[in-house]
């Protein structure tokens, strides 16, 4: 569904409440000191619900993936399990590639087709990978299993803890300003070639001329339709109202299109072995840069890091105000997947009738 999460060696992440009891999880399936551990974003539902809402990857997908690398030139010299979650299983992969070269491969799969578990996801990578700005795993392939299931296999990255801030910010900075691998973006429109999911929540992104049209209609609309509360959905209707269908808050701001990451939080960022700042998981789709942060409140990113990317990318007038806007997005969000979030999406957004 998009948030799963690249194999993480010795990760020193900062995890804490909710998050933390998730990574513990994760990682004690493995039995390991130093767990390659997939766990998955976002604060904690009732474990027993997570777990048990999709079933995990059977050994037939598992082995797909094996045998599709066989098939394409590749030499499997070993298949080991490394854990997996409630909706996937994972594996890491020692392979040689056509080339004659070793590989460290990371392999996921699912009882589900890889149209609903793996493509958003793999496209996204593919996005962010294209960029050349930060160090983002390579998608190898995914697929469908000839007995049923899906798999994805990826470059397999050691990941060390979190990245140097300010070097992050700047390749933060470096991937929004790069030109977009899509051709609908490099025209201008906003979107991404296929929904894609925000949690376990649907996220739509049609091709769109107009950013504040998107945003209000793909994103704020769509949430506070699902989050089915009156009050908020007044509250909403008040705001667009207030700011002229949201115009009002780009006023003199020139918004182009940029890929985001889409979801990043803490635990969706390390830093690799030799030290380059990676992020992964992603629910990835072109928009304005700003909107990369409304997942700020969980990243805990510092002055440092915001030097880093100031560097490149000035702060716009009336950024913190759409900074609410932007939050309040991935707030909803959080009420919609796991409740009590609503107070605090609607004291945003009466930020912004003010």
């Amino acid at each position: 569904d998009g948030r799963s999460r690249i194999a993480m060696r010795g990760s020193t992440s900062p995890l804490t409440g909710r998050h933390l009891l998730l990574a513990i999880v994760a990682a004690g399936a493995s039995h390991a000191p130093h767990a390659h551990a997939y766990i998955r974003a976002g604060p904690l539902r009732p474990l027993a619900s997570r777990v048990s809402r999709v079933p995990r990857a059977s050994g037939a997908s598992m082995s797909a993936a094996a045998e599709w690398l066989e098939g394409n030139g590749w030499t499997v010299e070993k298949n080991a399990g490394s854990g997996g979650s409630g909706w996937a299983s994972f594996a890491k992969v020692q392979a040689i590639d056509p080339e004659g070269n070793a590989r460290a491969l990371f392999v996921k799969s699912s009882s589900r087709s890889a149209a609903e578990m793996f493509e958003g996801e793999a496209l996204g990578l593919k996005a962010m990978y294209d960029t050349n700005t930060l160090r983002i795993p390579e998608v190898v392939h995914f697929g469908d299993g000839p007995k049923g299931g899906s798999f994805m296999i990826m470059e397999y990255l050691d990941l060390r803890g979190r990245a140097d801030p300010g070097e992050l910010g700047r390749r933060m900075a470096e991937m929004h300003l790069a030109e977009p691998s899509h051709e609908e973006a490099r025209e201008g429109k906003f979107g991404f070639p296929i929904d894609n999911t925000i949690g376990g929540t649907p996220q739509l992104n049609p091709w769109t001329e107009d950013w504040v049209d998107f945003f209000r209609e793909s994103r704020m609309d769509y949430q506070v339709k699902l989050a089915g509360s009156s009050s908020l959905t007044k509250l909403w209707e008040q705001v667009k109202k207030d700011t002229n269908g949201l115009r009002d808050l780009f006023e003199g701001v020139h918004v182009k299109p940029s890929i985001l990451h889409g979801d990043l939080w803490s635990g969706n960022m390390a830093a690799t072995s030799d030290g380059q700042p990676t992020i992964y998981d992603p629910a990835c789709y072109y928009g304005h840069h700003e909107a990369e942060w409304g997942m700020s409140w969980c990243a805990s990113l510092g002055p440092s890091f915001w030097a880093g990317y100031r560097t490149l990318i000035p702060e716009d007038p009336g950024f913190q105000k759409r900074a609410a806007l932007y939050k309040a997005y991935h707030i909803i969000n959080h009420e919609n997947m796991f409740g009590g979030y609503l107070g605090q999406g609607m004291s945003l957004l009466s930020q912004l009738t003010k």
